[in-house]
């Protein structure tokens, strides 16, 4: 057991359910300032964190604590208020221009922001939100005004850091600003609680921002079981561990996609942008088809995202670098998808490669390994977490695309390594449903309404 609150909500384990469950906050406002959970991960600044507040949201709301998120407005004419599931609401802030507000350039918005957050708020009576649970540092800066005018507790999500970032930067991205650094510590110093994905990020908390390790939980991320699994009807409920089973789902996606049966199908999917390094693929496969210039006939590349961040400056450039690699006729573009079609892609892959140079945990990986796909990443961040190397998957030291195209190769050469790999990755997955992470999700609230009540009790004596 780490220093640090387990995902199973340690600190009150000894408690009464009775009691915990009386002391849970009955409304929290969730805060996702620069990316709205209605937006399709994939595209522009929509990810994995779109995905982890749809998905804990709903989990929250089943257990009884009624969520509203607050996003920046993105379009005109949206409604005030979208109901995203029972008990839980999207409420639509405006602040800066509705389209073409780089995330650079939000910061400068956080004013207005916070005016609408308490616009919404004043509408209530008093007491109304119980708790603040923010994402991301710009969320955090509101999260920080409005806990304290409201005298509630600050529960703060960082997703990714900026000095983490800034110190596993792919060539020719950008450094994360020194404003995020400040905004960052600062944050840390005035949250309640400080949610990590995992104990690597938070012993990062501790070392590059000083957080207290008592403040300090990991609460692993979920994937959703129901949809992504190796048959998208459940006809694999009872063999899902069986790598026929996988095989065989496997080989009704490629036919859903039109993608070739008997392939080597490396997939990435995900934000086009540096620190995503899908440029790392590629570079891999060019290496693999010179070294075996047989298999082109039979690998299919397909890469489905849209390009986000400092990727938006150059979007055409993995199609040229496929082109100057030679390797154009084997790759293949695809546009964002929903989350539904993300899990047939996922199915009819050989692999998932996921070569970041930075991930706070990878829900990407996870949701391959439950759709049946072993997942071929670096080992950076959350992803040793993620993925059990050599059982569901393999983890690479390093971005030399000669790494990842041996791991290929051998792909290649043992097409049955999918199939058993595939079935060891979806048992594994089963460890990650959401209804466990929403569950530690509530006991870190209860200690964070906990530790605030002692706080206030002992401020006025």
């Amino acid at each position: 057991m780490s220093q640090y609150v387990s995902r199973l909500g340690r600190r009150s384990a000894a408690a009464p359910a009775r009691l915990r469950l009386h002391r849970r906050p009955r409304r929290v406002a969730m805060l996702s300032v620069h990316t709205s959970p209605l937006h399709q991960p994939g595209t522009g600044d929509a990810g994995g964190m779109n995905v982890y507040i749809v998905e804990l949201a709903q989990r929250l709301a089943a257990i009884g604590i009624e969520v509203e998120v607050f996003t920046r407005a993105t379009a005109g004419g949206l409604p005030p208020a979208v109901q995203l599931a029972p008990g839980v609401l999207v409420r639509h802030v405006d602040a800066g221009p509705y389209e073409g507000l780089a995330k650079e350039d939000l910061p400068a918005q956080l004013c207005a922001f916070t005016h609408g957050v308490m616009q919404a708020w004043a509408g209530h009576r008093p007491g109304h939100y119980d708790l603040v649970h923010s994402h991301y540092w710009l969320s955090g800066h509101v999260g920080w005004l409005a806990a304290q005018r409201w005298g509630v507790p600050l529960v703060h999500a960082m997703h990714t850091m900026a000095k983490v970032k800034n110190a596993n930067l792919a060539d020719g991205d950008s450094p994360e600003p020194a404003a995020r650094v400040i905004g960052e510590t600062q944050i840390v110093s005035a949250a309640d609680r400080l949610i990590a994905n995992t104990d690597e990020e938070a012993e990062e908390l501790v070392r590059h921002y000083a957080a207290d390790p008592a403040k300090v939980a990991v609460v692993h991320p979920g994937v959703n079981l129901t949809r992504f699994r190796p048959f998208p009807d459940g006809s694999d409920t009872l063999r899902s561990g069986d790598a026929r089973t996988v095989r065989a789902a496997r080989a009704a996606a490629r036919e859903r996609l039109g993608l070739p049966q008997h392939a080597l199908i490396p997939l990435f999917a995900g934000r086009i942008q540096p620190l995503k390094a899908p440029d790392v693929l590629l570079r891999a496969v060019g290496v693999l088809l010179d070294e075996r210039p047989e298999l082109r006939s039979r690998i299919v590349v397909p890469v489905v995202g849209g390009p986000s961040g400092s990727g938006l400056a150059k979007p055409e450039g993995l199609q040229k670098l496929a082109a100057r690699l030679g390797i154009a006729d084997v790759v293949r573009f695809r546009p964002p998808v929903g989350q539904d079609q993300l899990a047939d892609w996922f199915r009819a892959a050989s692999v998932l490669v996921m070569p970041s140079y930075s991930e706070s945990f990878g829900l990407v990986a996870i949701e391959a390994q439950a759709a049946g796909t072993p997942v071929l990443a670096a080992a950076v961040g959350g992803l040793p977490v993620a993925v059990r190397d050599g059982e569901t998957g393999f983890l690479v030291q390093g971005h030399d695309p000669a790494a990842y195209a041996r791991v290929l190769r051998d792909f290649a050469d043992d097409p049955g390594r999918a199939d058993r790999m595939g079935a060891a990755a979806a048992r594994h997955a089963r460890c990650f449903g959401w209804d466990a992470s929403a569950a530690a999700t509530a006991e870190v609230y209860t200690a964070a309404l906990q530790a605030h009540r002692r706080r206030v009790r002992s401020q006025h004596g």
